[in-house]
């Protein structure tokens, strides 16, 4: 094995599992740090959709008595049944417009600068949440509708802009609808599931012929293993977080990482890609 590439692996895959479910964006980390490690070719992004995986598999095992409870009583339980269509609804939006303009985010979008643009940007739409009041309907995820989820599905789909933040759309998204922080948090956590899972099958599909399973396993277990270690550390975390405070914290973290690309850009200080 190379010790360099498995170093950037494991440094990706600790990324990756760190801001996943974070409101930070884990897809405007991994542009900017793939840069920095100059791990950013088909290679490189390729690699950055197999350790999503890990982030998912964090998940599942924090939540794994609620999806085994939703998975047996999925025949007979009427809960499991609402669970899992809210679900569904809240995924279409993400997946019919990534569908339709994936290709063209990715080509103009997927840069340092528009990503350090979208980070600031999405602070501001943060604080704006959290200084708004918040009259609260919904305490738990199982008490959404169906409206909500879609609701909350289209919040999410604003993703689609790298340095947005998957789950820091669906969480805002949620206390401006009406969710609590826990609500919108978890709903958020359960959402990257189908989310995570098609994204990562259909970009694996697309890229099969970039694929050495022989060559490519390894490095790709280092990935997964820090990505799944770091994100259940950072489940763990935000939801300790959250029961005493806001999301500003995130929002100013935002900015002041959005500033540092910009800077270090126009100074010349960091030679971030640009084509």
């Amino acid at each position: 094995m190379d010790l360099i590439l498995t170093l950037k692996t494991i440094i990706l895959g600790i990324v990756e599992g760190l801001t996943e479910f974070l409101p930070i964006s884990s897809t405007g980390h991994l542009i900017l740090v793939g840069d920095l490690l100059s791990f950013n070719d088909d290679k490189g992004k390729l690699f950055e959709v197999v350790i999503q995986v890990g982030a998912i598999l964090a998940v599942c095992w924090e939540y794994r008595t609620k999806i085994s409870t939703v998975i047996i009583g999925l025949p007979r339980s009427k809960q499991a049944q609402k669970f899992t269509l809210n679900l569904i609804i809240a995924f279409m939006p993400l997946a019919i417009l990534g569908l339709l303009f994936g290709k063209y985010i990715k080509a103009v979008l997927f840069k340092p600068i528009p990503v350090a643009l979208a980070f600031i940007v999405g602070a501001f739409v943060i604080i704006w949440a959290e200084k708004r009041e918040h009259k609260t309907r919904i305490f738990e995820v199982d008490d959404l509708t169906p409206l909500d989820a879609l609701k909350l599905g289209v919040a999410q789909a604003f993703a689609l802009i790298p340095g947005t933040s998957r789950s820091g759309s669906t969480i805002i998204g949620g206390l401006l609808f009406g969710l609590s922080r826990k609500a919108a948090t978890e709903f958020s956590f359960f959402l990257a599931i189908p989310t995570l899972i098609v994204a990562s099958l259909y970009d694996l599909y697309k890229h099969r012929d970039l694929l050495d399973l022989a060559a490519d396993t390894p490095y790709f277990a280092a990935g997964l293993a820090a990505a799944f270690l770091s994100a259940l550390l950072a489940i763990k975390a935000l939801l300790r977080y959250i029961s005493h405070h806001d999301f500003i914290v995130f929002a100013w973290y935002r900015i002041a990482f959005g500033l540092i690309v910009i800077a270090t850009s126009y100074s010349g200080l960091v030679q971030w890609t640009v084509d």
